[in-house]
């Protein structure tokens, strides 16, 4: 099949090429991110595959259905960016990868968790620069801490786990139990009780109309005061003018951040010779107890290398069977 691959970074075109010596399809490699101004570079192209920021609504799908486009394949796990509806709608097949490598993003929010709470990002500066001052960078022991796992799909399964390790008491809350983790000496409860009980929460759950806005300033009113929020799952689960007013009031203790809910205009990008005008997350970086990563949770070589055969495996199955192996449509996901 012809794919025409958008938002290609080096990386990415490392993996897929690698990946595809076992497919064998004509893979054209674009830097462009898909939305209504490129659309038309994937015009005579069978498949499109995409990355998260990637904008597949109503006016991108028409004309790529139009086009002679049969499967959108999406090269992450979340689908929040396609318009299923109109997909369905067009006769256009989406895709996804469900999972690549669990702990490569769990391990990310544990990075971010210790680096916070330690203040090793702030250290390494200040050693740097030949500080060597240990005021302001006090942290605590997770041994014995209570941490709340909002999702317990695989990766925060996994979370979970490392938690346990540290010596702490795991609280989960997901709609759907899983006896694994029960099994780990997790124990579920409703979000208010994790949120008022845990020192640290922990975000792994899907970005849906349900879960937008999860973290939201009632939600953050709820948490213990002094508690920790992570969130390397999608941005938008976090309200971000909420997150900053909780943090000057200092009723937020710190904020670790692998996505963003205007994360589109910049990650992914070297804008380090530019003015960020994005006023919310230029706020967000002028507090001491928040730290950023680029979404980045996922880069793992394991990772890429998982996701690249994940994403032609979809596509050559649709190009056999007329059917993905992990297909998503608005009524149903195929994990």
């Amino acid at each position: 099949m012809r794919v025409a691959v958008f938002s290609t970074k080096p990386y990415d075109q490392e993996s897929l090429t690698a990946a595809n010596r076992q497919h064998g399809h004509e893979l054209l490699f674009l830097e462009a991110r898909l939305d209504a101004t490129t659309v038309g570079l994937a015009q005579g192209h069978d498949a499109v595959c995409c990355f998260v920021n990637d904008e597949l609504g109503a006016a991108v799908l028409r004309p790529l259905s139009a086009g002679g486009t049969g499967l959108v394949a999406l090269r992450c796990a979340g689908f929040n960016n396609v318009d299923l509806p109109v997909a369905a709608d067009l006769g256009l097949a989406v895709a996804r990868v469900p999972a690549y490598s669990p702990h490569a993003v769990a391990e990310h929010a544990v990075a971010l968790l210790l680096s916070l709470n330690r203040s090793i990002h702030r250290a390494h500066a200040r050693v740097r620069e030949g500080n060597f001052s240990l005021s302001g960078l006090l942290g605590f022991d997770l041994h014995g801490r209570t941490v709340g796992v909002v999702g317990t799909g695989r990766i925060g399964a996994v979370f979970a786990r490392i938690m346990i390790g540290f010596g702490c008491r795991v609280l989960a809350h997901d709609p759907y139990p899983e006896p694994q983790v029960r099994a780990l000496g997790v124990e579920y409860v409703g979000l208010e009780r994790l949120l008022s009980e845990s020192d640290i929460v922990s975000l792994h759950c899907p970005l849906t109309p349900d879960t937008h806005h999860l973290m939201d300033a009632a939600a953050l009113a709820r948490m213990r005061p002094g508690a920790m929020l992570v969130n390397t799952s999608r941005g938008a689960l976090v309200d971000t003018q909420a997150v900053i007013q909780a943090l000057k009031e200092g009723r937020l203790g710190a904020l670790a951040l692998d996505v963003y809910e205007e994360e589109g205009d910049l990650f992914f990008e070297d804008l380090s010779d530019r003015i960020i005008t994005d006023d919310v997350f230029t706020r967000l970086l002028t507090f001491p107890n928040v730290l950023i990563t680029s979404h980045q949770a996922f880069f793992t070589r394991e990772a890429l290398a998982q996701i690249a055969e994940t994403t032609l495996g979809n596509v050559t199955s649709f190009a056999r069977t007329g059917a993905s192996l992990h297909p998503v449509t608005a009524e149903r996901v195929v994990g």
